[in-house]
């Protein structure tokens, strides 16, 4: 009972007296290297300012920063997402101001969508059951989309806690409306799935993730796939895409709101009530399976637990019989047991072997994440041309209210309310998302062409330079000179093979 009167006082407070006391005391500042926002132009440094916004006192001041190592993408990116630098955040006293406030609002406020889910529930390799909710439109009569659809799939990658949050569902709308399939990826015993097997998935675990994007590629093997992770389950996302590499069929990526050091955010990232919050949703969802979970683990260890680590210790990390008295709950052997388990499930352990583009859009006040200057690995979006960070000043976790939101909400029943509606239907985010997924793949299409028409040009060099080579059935090619009669035919085979 104390508690939750400790949380209920929490929130009061940060209701009242949270969004106004920037605007009394200031921004809130957080310690960062020289020079994230306030690179020049032409410099040959690895940080670019993409975007700048109005404060409301005439002053400009960036308020979203893209930090990228310099490449042939970033600066198409820089050049052809102009929602990038459409980001104002809400000011004022408003609860939106706030960042704890519109995460929580994001996290737990419920939504009213039109969109419905069909489930298709995956038997795996060892018996255990994953689930894919395939999001549809109310209206829409047919249930199953066709296996000849060339229409993109969006793979959606909820928190690692299994919340299907309002962001995750306006996430699905924001995709419909934009011709994209989405599919929210549920794990063990997630979100309503069955526990069959006596096997949780572990927090950075990609093998139910791959066969999962296997039967995508089955049942929607002419579309492409793209994936977009919030929260904590980006530690899944990546992963899956440093342990595929270039096989993960996966186009382009994003992570929303991602949780990157992930061993400390479990350790000490999370004020104590947060974590309590989340402990007691993860033993709530778990509490079905006491009896089951029985025989593997000590379920007194993992339900008297109050802190994320206890939880996934109590999970994952116990060693020796149930009914032995020895254990692992103190000692070295808790300590080294911890730690091996972050060896094998720490997201950016194979970042090296990502091969395709990644963005990440965070805020510098994520109350979940944590600080900014330790919970961002700056150096690898300095370094690695596959990885992209959108860096806003405000947002909150998932939250990123803007303006719009504000004043739409304030110009409900007018007769101007039909546009300002229209224009806040989506979260700027999404809108990020969407923008970065066609940047993406336009981009890809172009040096694909820019490459065939290289080749298409050398083969007519070749033919025009005297000598050709010309195709035979078997594995030989025979060198002949090339007269005038024969450069025509030549060059179509030339252009048959370069397709």
């Amino acid at each position: 009972m104390l508690e939750w009167l400790v949380a209920v006082c929490v929130v009061i407070l940060a209701l009242f007296i949270w969004p106004g006391t920037k605007y009394l005391l200031g921004p809130i500042a957080f310690p960062q290297r020289p020079g994230v926002s306030q690179l020049a132009a032409g410099s040959d440094g690895a940080r670019s300012a993409c975007a700048e916004g109005a404060d409301g006192t005439g002053k400009k001041t960036r308020t979203v920063s893209l930090i990228c190592n310099p490449s042939a993408l970033a600066k198409y990116l820089q050049k052809h997402c102009r929602t990038f630098g459409c980001y104002s955040p809400c000011g004022g006293w408003t609860w939106r101001a706030s960042a704890f406030l519109q995460s929580a609002y994001e996290a737990c406020w419920p939504c009213d969508s039109s969109v419905q889910f069909v489930r298709d529930n995956l038997q795996l390799s060892d018996d255990g059951l994953v689930s894919l909710d395939w999001a549809v439109p109310s209206y829409h009569r047919r249930r199953r989309t066709s296996s000849h659809s060339t229409s993109p799939v969006l793979l959606i990658i909820p928190n690692s806690f299994g919340k299907i949050t309002r962001n995750v569902v306006k996430l699905c709308e924001s995709a419909l409306s934009h011709g994209y399939l989405p599919a929210v990826f549920n794990r063990r015993s997630h979100n309503s799935t069955p526990l069959t097997t006596l096997k949780l998935q572990q927090f950075g675990d990609p093998s139910d993730l791959r066969e999962a994007v296997r039967y995508i590629r089955y049942r929607q093997p002419a579309g492409r796939l793209y994936a977009v992770s919030e929260s904590s389950g980006s530690g899944l996302l990546l992963s899956y895409l440093g342990e595929c590499g270039s096989s993960s069929y996966v186009t382009a990526a994003v992570c929303l709101s991602p949780v990157f050091r992930c061993q400390s955010w479990f350790e000490s990232g999370l004020c104590w009530p947060l974590q309590w919050a989340l402990a007691l949703y993860q033993k709530i969802c778990l509490s079905r399976y006491r009896t089951a979970l029985g025989d593997i683990m000590h379920t007194d260890t993992l339900f008297s637990s109050c802190s994320l680590r206890g939880v996934e210790e109590a999970l994952f990390c116990q060693s020796g019989c149930v009914g032995s008295t020895s254990g692992t709950s103190s000692g070295c052997g808790a300590s080294g047991a911890w730690d091996a388990y972050w060896e094998r499930n720490e997201p950016l352990r194979d970042v090296d072997e990502v091969a395709i583009p990644v963005l990440s859009v965070c805020a510098k006040d994520d109350p979940v994440r944590g600080d900014a200057q330790s919970s961002l690995p700056l150096e690898l979006f300095e370094t690695n041309p596959h990885f992209f960070l959108l860096l806003t000043d405000r947002g909150g976790h998932c939250g990123f209210s803007t303006q719009s939101d504000r004043s739409a909400g304030s110009a409900a029943g007018s007769v101007v309310a039909t546009s300002t509606v229209d224009n806040r239907g989506t979260n700027w985010s999404h809108k990020v998302m969407l923008e970065f997924f066609r940047a993406t793949t336009d981009f890809f299409n172009a040096e694909e062409r820019a490459k065939q028409f290289a080749a298409r040009r050398r083969g007519l060099g070749g033919a025009a330079g005297g000598w050709a080579f010309r195709y035979r059935s078997g594995s030989t090619c025979k060198r002949v000179p090339a007269c005038s009669h024969n450069i025509h035919a030549i060059y179509n085979w030339q252009r048959s093979y370069t397709r």
